[in-house]
């Protein structure tokens, strides 16, 4: 459904941009090594994921109906977005450094919401940098690059922040081990620790994404249409 939306509304462009979050996402996602004592989703990517990465994209293509290249700028930013969320988190796993808080620069363990550093930041930047130029390339507008590339930047750091502050921190009582989700793989129900009950990882990326396409959207309304 993501893929039908984008190409109906902006045509072989936007499924370029597509391609480029996709494959690119996938293939570096398989790098990602878990971190100790944690439980991830994994880089499967289920029904709600997709809709979280790709969901404000696909309503955005929408807008090339009527607003022209409107729609591949708001595509752009918006997997930007989640391309530099997803190689952060890949990339970021395998730096030799802990990473630390964005706004306090305390260090905490591996896989803590809202943890950085500065490989995984890297990573973000190529990845967002990935997706923006493919959007540039196959839109013919120069301008969407550093645009996009800053706006899928700062949509990881959204993520990040979000993450950090609002998202639900479970622990199995058990097992002793902090995890996404209401029930540990070991079976045992988890405890909330912290953060907003019903908020996941998958919250907070339809969030990030979301604001992304906005400030694409802005972007766009800024610079003019192409002419």
């Amino acid at each position: 459904m993501v893929g039908i939306l984008i190409l109906s509304g902006t045509g072989w462009e936007g499924g370029a941009v597509l391609a480029a979050f996709f494959v690119s996402s996938s293939v570096v996602s398989r790098l990602t090594l878990p971190p100790p004592g944690f439980d991830p989703k994994g880089y499967r990517r289920d029904h709600r994921q997709v809709w979280a990465n790709g969901g404000p994209a696909a309503l955005g293509a929408l807008l090339g109906f009527c607003c022209g290249e409107v729609g591949l700028w708001v595509i752009t930013g918006s997997l930007a977005a989640a391309a530099a969320d997803t190689w952060a988190t890949a990339i970021g796993s395998r730096s030799g450094t802990p990473p630390r808080l964005l706004w306090s620069g305390r260090v905490v363990p591996p896989g803590t919401n809202g943890g950085v550093t500065v490989l995984g930041s890297a990573g973000a930047a190529a990845g967002a940098l990935l997706v923006a130029t493919v959007g540039a390339l196959v839109g013919g507008t120069a301008r969407l690059l550093p645009v996009a590339a800053l706006i899928g930047f700062a949509g990881m750091l959204v993520d990040s922040t979000l993450g950090a502050a609002l998202q639900a921190r479970f622990l199995c009582p058990v097992c002793g081990e902090s995890s996404e989700w209401r029930v540990h793989h070991c079976g045992t129900p988890t405890v909330r620790q912290g953060g907003i009950a019903w908020l996941d990882n998958d919250g907070v990326n339809l969030a990030a994404t979301t604001a992304a396409a906005l400030l694409a959207l802005a972007g766009w309304a800024v610079s003019g249409p192409s002419r």
